[in-house]
């Protein structure tokens, strides 16, 4: 058998993401067969014993993988449990019988598609940057939008010292005071489109994701989940392998 890196093995048990887990394992957190790993250490799924913060991770030889989308409302922050106490996503999932975890995030404000897995290669593939897996949002700005706003929009703005990718934008609603507009990026920077709004001079009112990838929020309603279906699986699949 095939030793394999550790951020690897927690990530393919449906623990957390890779990305967390490389985390677990730089604050030392994590180990194998009692002592300490580092990133970049290996070991047996199946024979040695890891552990984090001093319990055991289940692994086993083969699990069932999920892919759900989630229709997140207001008020519930993406992450699996809150030290202050606030509503979590994974509230929404409660009768789900096995663990999975929010691929990216939406913040506490904004509402709309959000997808879980315990599929740790495949959540890396969709937030990874370089495969450029667009999001789309239905976005209601004040007070006004000008051309050199959109332009702007659409073009790039700075935000955290860095430029943003060209992006679509197209007005669907304008009102006196309100805009409604629907913003389409490829990449997933932390609150990237209440920032490129406030970059511009604009309000966020209401930020909801309607779509990733080809996979679209439809009518499911506010808090309700369900597995992703195999033709949307695979499409985004597909997605997947066109960006490599």
């Amino acid at each position: 058998m095939e030793k394999i890196r550790i951020q690897k093995i927690i990530a393919e048990s449906g623990y957390c993401s890779r990305r967390k887990a490389e985390e677990l394992i730089s604050k030392n957190r994590v180990q194998v067969n009692g002592r300490p790993c580092k990133l970049g250490d290996k070991a047996l799924p199946l024979k040695d014993l890891i552990t984090i913060d001093g319990e055991p991770l289940r692994v086993t030889k083969k699990k069932e993988m999920h892919y759900i989308m989630l229709h997140k409302p207001r008020g519930y922050v993406t992450t699996m449990s809150d030290e202050f106490d606030r509503k979590c996503v994974t509230d929404l999932l409660g009768d789900f019988p096995d663990r999975v975890y929010p691929i990216g995030r939406l913040d506490k404000n904004s509402e709309g598609l959000l997808l879980f897995t315990n599929d740790g290669r495949f959540a890396n593939d969709i937030m990874h940057p370089s495969k450029h897996i667009s999001k789309t949002y239905r976005v209601t700005v004040r007070p006004d939008i000008n051309d050199e706003q959109l332009v702007a929009l659409s073009e790039g703005v700075e935000i955290d010292g860095k430029k943003t990718l060209p992006a679509t934008v197209i007005v669907l609603d304008k009102q006196p005071g309100r805009v409604v507009m629907q913003i389409t990026i490829h990449e997933g920077r932390n609150r990237q489109i209440r920032k490129m709004c406030e970059a511009v001079g604009l309000e966020v009112a209401r930020l909801k994701r309607t779509s990733i990838g080809p996979i679209k929020l439809g009518m499911l309603k506010p808090g309700d989940y369900r597995e992703l279906k195999p033709d949307e699986l695979r499409a985004l699949r597909n997605a997947i392998t066109k960006a490599k």
